[in-house]
């Protein structure tokens, strides 16, 4: 009887042990949301790219918590309307506690209150708006990060860099009334000069469809600034407007935004000029060229990467790296987990803040012989 009793406890036992790992989740799901389609989706493989190469690297060492890790992809086709739909598609029909999306503010700010309402994790690589993490009544939403620097952020650090670095004592502020991207950051950077004891003496607004400048440089001229912060959302423009700048004889130096990373910026036209960034190609630390070398390998037909890729596969291992340090696949441990973080990637060394924005250095690149280098980093 004894035997008995004891070959039935063994049976039962065993038992619970089949049916928990029956029921307990062999792979840890995370949703990509990204425009694939349509005029966008450039953007979005790029994003696909970053964390594909960040999922399948972790994947390689044997997953996390020891579970393999599977992409769920979602199109949010550049549609503010389609990404919520996306959102919910796959959190709903796929059971995903996890996204990294959007590319665009437009498309992040939709996706992140249906992601906040439903207590689903997304972190944004590059969506810098404010309102991405932030709700109306000035909450941070509880489920949403962002990867990158917000337009607050990089505007603070454009005004840092030109009284420190530059010492510029004054400085006109050229924007697009009318673009929220364009608008933040250059309320931003006049709100810190002034705060760090610089003056603004001029700010022009513009359009994006202006075509001549003459008069508003001729203002500028006049107002005799040290430093035109630039941080339109149009190479064609800043292009523009830095060769007018050129032909008028004014020599105060230009400083942009992120949107200046393009290879179609006029390097002779903004010599002299710099502009902020999430991170640099050429930077030699070693999660810098890392990465640069993976993706070359995985991606060289489609191009060298760029701050979307990067910023996308430092989204990925934050997150991954939050679900391992929580030590469990739940929304609220690995939250917690990403509040607390520390981490080094591609970008830099990242934590966040109250109110879930990453908080690094920014990068500041210099155009200076006919090429863009990496100056030096700012922490405002």
């Amino acid at each position: 009887m004894k035997f008995l009793h004891a070959s039935l406890a063994f049976v039962t036992a065993v038992s619970a042990v089949v049916m928990g790992c029956q029921q307990a989740p062999k792979e840890v799901k995370i949703a990509i949301v990204a425009p694939l389609s349509g005029g966008l989706s450039g953007w979005g493989d790029l994003l696909r790219n970053g964390v594909m190469l960040a999922v399948d690297e972790w994947n390689a060492r044997g997953g996390v918590l020891g579970k393999k890790i599977s992409l769920v992809s979602a199109d949010s086709q550049g549609d503010p309307a389609v990404v919520v739909s996306a959102a919910n598609t796959v959190i709903g029909a796929e059971k995903v506690h996890y996204m990294i999306g959007d590319v665009f503010s437009s498309l992040s700010i939709p996706l992140s209150e249906a992601a906040n309402a439903a207590k689903t994790i997304v972190i944004t690589p590059t969506s810098t708006n404010n309102a991405v993490t932030v709700d109306a009544n000035g909450s941070t939403k509880a489920y949403v990060f962002r990867a990158c620097f917000s337009d607050q952020f990089q505007g603070r650090a454009g005004a840092s860099f030109a009284i420190r670095n530059l010492k510029a004592r004054k400085a006109c502020v050229m924007f697009d009334p009318t673009d929220v991207y364009v608008h933040g950051l250059a309320d931003a950077f006049a709100e810190a000069f002034t705060g760090l004891g610089g003056t603004v003496v001029g700010k022009e607004s513009y359009s994006n469809t202006d075509a001549d400048f003459s008069k508003t440089l001729a203002a500028i001229k006049t107002a005799a600034p040290n430093v035109i912060y630039l941080p339109a959302a149009s190479i064609p423009l800043v292009n523009l407007v830095t060769e007018k700048a050129k032909e008028a004889g004014i020599r105060a130096a230009f400083l942009g935004g992120d949107f200046w990373d393009s290879a179609e910026l006029n390097l002779a036209a903004s010599e002299g000029s710099h502009f902020t960034n999430h991170y640099w190609p050429a930077d030699q630390r070693p999660e810098v060229q890392a990465f640069e070398k993976a993706y070359d390998q995985r991606y060289s037909a489609s191009g060298a990467p760029d701050i979307v890729a990067g910023l996308s596969y430092d989204a990925a291992n934050l997150l991954l790296q939050a679900i391992q340090t929580a030590g469990r696949d739940e929304v609220a441990s690995v939250r917690a987990a990403l509040e607390g973080m520390s981490f080094t990637g591609v970008s830099g060394r990242i934590t966040f803040d109250a109110q879930h924005n990453a908080v690094k250095s920014a990068t500041i690149v210099h155009v200076t012989g006919g090429k863009t280098v990496l100056d030096s980093y700012v922490s405002p």
